[in-house]
């Protein structure tokens, strides 16, 4: 790399300072966290999504916990030596004042190091403020040509290079940091911008220089899956490409990284482990309800692509249990595969408009035509939420091809609604229940979509009507993420309409019954142990009743039941099905049964390391196997949540049509082709 893309690729990553620093600003402003100093440490403000602060929330959970285990330890003892707390890369952060404020400096000090124009840009920033000089006390004069900008009594920042580690090492020692004294090192998103050998050499340098310290770092992780190519995608387009990670892609590459660079202990784990074991149930309440929120998938997949690794050495520090044993983080070792699922694109830009939106619901009107409504993605070059349908029609015997349309006639029009449900009436004729504008605004209505040809019954040009099919304020359906599966009670057809989300609850637990003759509400008796409350689960008609897996239960926990309403004389029975082994707990999935067994595809999980494919589900002997998706064919990267599927039963296939999400700051995903999965190999088994 020339001196010339040296200096942008440096640029680059203090822009990320800078982005970062107003994100922390940002979350203290929503009362995320206590932290009266972010904004005084950064020009500007901005207003952060949702999923912005909880992302940024975690991470500032985690640090705490790891600084303050480290200063608990350190200072606990009389006599004990002064604490030093090294912060690499520190940028516009505001630990010093924090800890400060606390109370928990009298015994200990910080340094802070960043490039110099980052260092010396905070120092100016913290001389100009009066509440911030008032807590940092009388100012040394320090010497312009020294590496140290800003020295007070219990704080300093320095202005170096952290790849010039004879400098790095030289400065730390002219500005007071004691080799001997236990030490922390604290490094928020920095390894990963240094190049391998930089990282590498760093790690080693911090092992051999204190004989008694806690290196603390929280990184990125696991680049191959779809989110983790998304979001190497987005670094490099920032011009700050994430290094080491094809070399230590998980928690136990990085504790091996560490223990071999000669620190002596060494423990890791992804930010959704951190989250439900170390944060008490109430913060957990707190936060999650401090904001409408929405993105749960894209909230699950951010923590399992970060971590936080403390790594120990020497006597004074071999005790300090940074993360304590807690009650277990279950964690799932999925056992090989029984098979795979070829996937292959069948449907490309030559032939339509693809359906790149998520959140969205299709139908299968009949063999050769598939309607999907809704959901937020492309249209008119920009992201939105979508009011154009798609049509997916068979031709040549195998292909498909899309085309967009707008609701016709002067009728009701879709009003941009996602996570709701459709349902097949007829070869024509959908019901679109629930769904959501905004997680503030329900959709309001039941809509019929009416699926008109041409008066030359060409296929060219098919027309979608859209008419209310029920009162408006009919609170029923003021809901999302739900599910509507058709039942059968006493020879009449029914809608069964389970859980889902609102405005006022989080997770419901609620069912009703919709007679699709008459689209009346009626009171069906349901006998048995009413299942925990969820969203975003699976719902499959089988024997006149219904299949639900999965979904995300209260405490936004993914669940792994799998229940069947099953038609009794009077009614219907809540029975939980036994699976072997149990289904990974999971949500965000589709699911289809065929041929006797329950299919569970995609999905979203947190209790395993790999990406769900798919579960095949023996629902005569309640067997459960997996299947891993086959995507050598695929020439992007497949996110298999908030999509739709529809089987095609004679021709073995599986159809995934959209799917993705807003990838925390990494920007919006949408699965950009129509997918087929090869099913052929089910019927072989048999």
């Amino acid at each position: 790399m020339g001196p010339r893309n040296r200096e942008r690729r440096v640029g680059a990553v203090q822009n990320t300072n800078d982005s970062s620093a107003l994100s922390k600003s940002s979350l203290a402003a929503r009362g995320y966290v206590h932290d009266a100093f972010a904004a005084l440490l950064v020009p500007g403000t901005a207003r952060r999504a949702p999923l912005i602060h909880r992302g940024y929330y975690v991470r500032a959970r985690a640090v705490r916990h790891c600084v303050r285990a480290f200063l608990e330890q350190t200072c606990a003892l009389p006599g004990a030596p002064l604490a030093q707390i090294v912060s690499l890369g520190a940028g516009s952060d505001s630990l010093y004042f924090r800890l400060k404020t606390a109370g928990r400096l009298t015994r200990a000090a910080v340094w802070e190091v960043d490039f110099p124009d980052v260092a010396r840009r905070k120092a100016e920033k913290i001389r100009d403020t009066p509440e911030l000089c008032a807590l940092t006390g009388p100012l040394q004069k320090g010497d312009r040509a020294s590496a140290l900008l800003f020295e007070c009594l219990d704080y300093r920042i320095l202005g170096l290079d952290l790849r010039q580690l004879q400098r790095l090492d030289e400065a730390l020692a002219a500005a007071g940091l004691e080799a001997a004294a236990p030490t922390l090192l604290l490094a928020e998103a920095v390894l990963t911008y240094l190049e391998p050998e930089s990282a590498a050499a760093l790690i080693a340098w911090a092992a051999r220089r204190f004989p008694n310290a806690l290196f603390v770092i929280y990184e990125q992780m696991k680049p191959c899956d779809a989110f983790g190519q998304f979001m190497q995608q987005h670094f490099r387009q920032l011009n700050s490409p994430l290094h080491g990670l094809d070399s230590f892609p998980d928690v136990e590459a990085q504790r091996r990284r560490f223990l071999q660079a000669g620190w002596t202990a060494c423990s890791a784990m992804d930010m959704n482990e951190f989250y439900r074991r170390f944060l008490p149930a109430e913060e957990r309440q707190r936060i999650e309800n401090l904001e409408p929120f929405d993105e749960f998938e894209e909230w699950h997949l951010k923590c399992a692509h970060y971590f936080i690794l403390a790594a120990s050495k020497g006597d004074a520090l071999s005790q300090t249990v940074v993360f304590p044993p807690t009650e277990a983080f279950l964690w799932v070792d999925l056992a090989s595969p029984s098979g795979v699922f070829p996937a292959r694109v069948v449907m490309s830009d030559i032939q339509g408009p693809n359906l790149k939106r998520y959140g969205h619901a299709s139908a299968l009107l009949s063999p050769g035509v598939i309607l999907s409504a809704g959901g937020f993605g492309e249209q008119g070059g920009q992201h939105c939420r979508v009011s154009k349908f798609h049509l997916l029609l068979r031709y040549c015997d195998f292909g498909w091809k899309g085309s967009q349309i707008c609701s016709w006639g002067p009728g009701a029009k879709w009003d941009g609604r996602l996570y709701h449900t459709m349902t097949r009436l007829s070869d024509t004729q959908v019901l679109v229940l629930g769904g959501r504008l905004s997680p503030v605004t329900p959709a309001l209505g039941i809509l019929q979509l009416c699926v008109c040809k041409r008066e030359d019954n060409g296929t060219e040009d098919l027309k979608v009507t859209v008419t209310k099919a029920g009162p408006e304020e009919d609170s029923t359906l003021s809901r999302w993420r739900h599910s509507a599966t058709e039942v059968s009670y006493q020879n009449q057809k029914y809608l069964f309409v389970y859980g889902g989300r609102s405005v006022m609850e989080p997770v419901l637990s609620d069912w009703h019954f919709l007679h699709v003759g008459t689209m009346a509400w009626v009171r069906i008796p349901v006998e048995g142990e009413v299942p925990e409350a969820r969203h975003s689960h699976s719902a499959c008609s089988w024997q006149g009743g219904a299949l639900l897996a999965g979904g995300l239960g209260a405490s936004e926990e993914p669940l792994s039941s799998v229940l069947f309403l099953k038609p009794i004389s009077c009614g219907f029975l809540w029975e939980s099905m036994d699976i072997k082994p149990p289904i990974t707990p999971r949500y965000s999935h589709t699911a289809h049964v065929l041929n006797g067994k329950l299919l569970l595809v995609g999905g979203v999980w947190i209790h395993s390391s790999s990406v769900p494919g798919v579960t095949v589900i023996d629902l005569t002997t309640g067997r459960s196997s997996e299947y891993q998706i086959d995507i050598t064919c695929v020439p992007w990267p497949l996110m298999l949540h908030n999509h739709t599927s529809i089987v095609l039963p004679e021709e073995q296939q599986l159809l995934i049509l959209g799917g993705g999400g807003n990838c925390f700051s990494f920007g919006t995903y949408f699965n950009p082709c129509t997918l087929t999965l090869d099913l052929s190999s089910l019927s072989a088994e048999q």
